[in-house]
């Protein structure tokens, strides 16, 4: 007999560094963190989209930034707890604006469970699990397939 379809947990144990973005809180697998900042003023290019918010020059490299919160839809403010997360996507680099970073935190594999159903038209395929603790649930996301997700497939080679 056939075994019941499960829906697979694409989620792993391992290390995920936590932030806000509006009320929720997520985890990015950690080898994606290149470093953590303090926001600061970037340089807007004209006719970008709402998300990105400019570029910033990080040691001699331009470096695109992106408003995580609006690309969820969330509401975006800056204040002192507001951070970018520079994320190291294989040969390309991109800041990411969050409301705040927590902690890094280490998920065993009985503490990630599968993403939730939303059905076929409401499906977000950048969700790879939810992370279990005592008191707090995380959202964890492949940051790499959510930035593609908006359009910014930053995970591909740059044409030379």
């Amino acid at each position: 007999m056939d075994q019941p379809h499960e829906k697979l947990n694409l989620a792993q144990a391992g290390e995920y560094l936590s932030f806000r973005a509006g009320t929720e809180e997520y985890g990015i697998d950690i080898l994606t963190v290149q470093e953590i900042r303090g926001y600061e003023t970037v340089t807007r290019i004209a006719n970008a989209p709402e998300f990105i918010m400019g570029v910033l020059n990080l040691r001699g490299a331009i470096v695109p930034i992106v408003d995580l919160r609006i690309a969820l839809n969330v509401e975006a403010t800056c204040d002192a707890r507001t951070a970018v997360i520079v994320l190291d996507l294989g040969k390309r680099t991109v800041g990411m604006v969050v409301d705040s970073v927590s902690d890094v935190v280490i998920l065993l594999a009985e503490q990630t469970l599968p993403p939730p159903e939303l059905g076929r038209t409401h499906a977000v395929p950048y969700v790879t699990g939810i992370g279990t603790l005592p008191e707090r649930t995380l959202i964890l996301i492949d940051i790499g397939a959510m930035l593609a997700s908006i359009g910014l497939d930053f995970c591909e080679p740059v044409a030379a």
